[in-house]
């Protein structure tokens, strides 16, 4: 970076910390927020307080999944088929909204896992569904967005800085937020920097296919395609399959996401918030995360996770790359402080007062486990770099923990009379079975075998509850 892009990236990360300070303590105040020990504690540092308006929801929803992750992941596939994970996203959304988000509220969940407690009437699958989820932040999805923060970072500044001692310095200034602020800072930081992500991701698509003449001749037609073949990243009869499910567990059971949903003042509000994040969704996201890419390959060939670093390097003047790299940094701080700031709170609320103190300080408690979790990310940080794909070895990973999970919500809201003990047995089932499918035995794509885990674990719940002397009875969503 020269010194034009260094002042502004500064005076642009320490305007919006600012900002966020200033509107966090403005939504406090409002509130009247107490803090200290107890339940209520628990509303007010996870859930801000139920106080969030929908521009918030939409904000921090958007920026919560659009970080460096997609951005850099996504364009590195460099063919215009990625854009099927964003707009399936909407169908996801919209399960959130219409579905998943008035059962949660109607059962006044903290926790989308509190969920599966007050349906099954066990706190251990409860913690075992939670444990999954933790596993998966810690060992995933933490240090993956580390990983492409820091490599978006070194790319676009042009400089061959060390990427751990990056992802460090981000992973340790993003915890701040969630430690000192808890999600109604996390929500604020996340939409004003989302403002100035999606602003300039779109000032990104417009300048590389400038670039490019606004033309993509000489790009191969498989990377033009958007109906994918068999040997291709999403091949499209996956899109009749998995895919679905893969949206339905990811926007409608994950905490880092319905969180947000979940800290409205009522219903309504969230729902609108989701429906906003929706719109956004599917007329701008789609476009940023797969034409830049795109007009990359046809100004520098084949270049991997690298691409959109080098894109927005070669096209973006110094001032705007500046402010560029200043809100992207910002949106990897939010997506990473989002992730942890759910992982703190599926450990305090599930696990921590459930086994260990039922009236906790919240406070010095998420400082604690969030010290830690920061720790184990930054340490795991270079298992992947070198990743050919990113964003591919990530959907692919999702389904170890995704589908076993998806299953045990699923049983829960369409059936009644299903002991815990046989859905523990059949999400154990399901690990293994996804672990086999990835590691040893691989028939189909992934995807495919993404709604075969969900069907085995499902039919495994009903036979082993079966066995065990329960009498599983159809209900439906309605008695939800």
């Amino acid at each position: 970076m020269n010194s034009v892009q260094i002042g502004v990236f500064a005076a642009l990360t320490v305007l919006m910390a600012v900002a966020t300070w200033w509107q966090t303590r403005r939504m406090a105040r409002a509130a009247g927020e107490t803090g200290g020990r107890g339940t209520n504690s628990n509303r007010e540092f996870f859930l801000a307080g139920g106080g969030l308006t929908w521009p918030f929801i939409a904000g921090s929803i958007t920026l919560t999944n659009l970080s460096t992750e997609q951005l850099v992941g996504m364009n590195g596939n460099q063919m215009l088929l990625l854009a099927w994970w964003e707009l399936s996203a909407v169908a996801g959304l919209a399960m959130l909204a219409l579905i998943f988000l008035p059962i949660y509220y109607r059962n006044n969940c903290t926790t989308t896992t509190e969920l599966l407690q007050k349906k099954y009437g066990s706190k251990h699958l409860r913690a075992l569904v939670s444990t999954l989820f933790l596993a998966g932040n810690i060992l995933i999805y933490l240090p993956i967005a580390l990983y492409t923060g820091a490599l978006f970072l070194r790319t676009v500044s042009g400089v061959d800085l060390p990427l751990l001692p990056l992802a460090a310095a981000l992973g340790i200034i993003g915890s701040l937020y969630a430690i000192l602020g808890g999600l109604r800072a996390v929500a604020v930081y996340d939409t004003i920097a989302g403002v100035g992500v999606l602003g300039s991701a779109l000032a990104v698509v417009f300048l590389a296919m400038s670039a490019i003449g606004w033309s993509f001749d000489g790009v191969p037609a498989e990377r033009l395609s958007m109906a994918g073949g068999l040997d291709s990243p999403i091949p499209w009869p996956t899109l009749l399959t998995g895919m679905i499910f893969i949206q339905m567990f990811y926007w409608s059971t994950n905490q880092t996401i319905t969180q947000r949903a979940m800290a409205a003042p009522n219903l309504r509000e969230g729902q609108k918030g989701v429906f906003a994040a929706g719109v956004i969704r599917i007329l701008i996201v789609p476009a940023i995360v797969v034409l830049p890419g795109v007009a990359a390959y046809k100004l520098f060939g084949v270049t991997g996770d690298a691409t959109y670093g080098r894109v927005v390097a070669a096209v973006m003047p110094a001032w705007a790359s500046g402010a560029f790299a200043a809100f992207m940094c910002a949106a990897v701080l939010t997506h990473y402080t989002s992730i942890l700031n759910s992982t703190t709170t599926l450990y305090v609320c599930d696990i921590h007062e459930s086994y260990i103190d039922a009236n906790p300080d919240v406070r010095r408690l998420n400082t604690l486990i969030s010290v830690g979790f920061v720790i184990v990310s930054i340490a795991l940080v270079p298992v992947y770099a070198g990743t050919v794909s990113i964003i591919n070895l990530v959907q692919q990973l999702n389904g170890l923990l995704s589908m076993p999970i998806l299953s045990a919500f699923i049983v829960g809201l369409v059936f009644k009379g299903v002991k815990a003990g046989a859905v523990m047995a059949a999400l154990a089932f399901g690990v293994g079975l996804y672990a086999v499918f990835t590691w040893v035995w691989t028939p189909v794509h992934y995807i495919h075998l993404m709604l075969v885990t969900l069907l085995a674990c499902i039919a495994v719940a009903l036979l082993l509850n079966r066995l065990m002397g329960g009498r599983a009875r159809f209900a439906g969503l309605a008695a939800a």
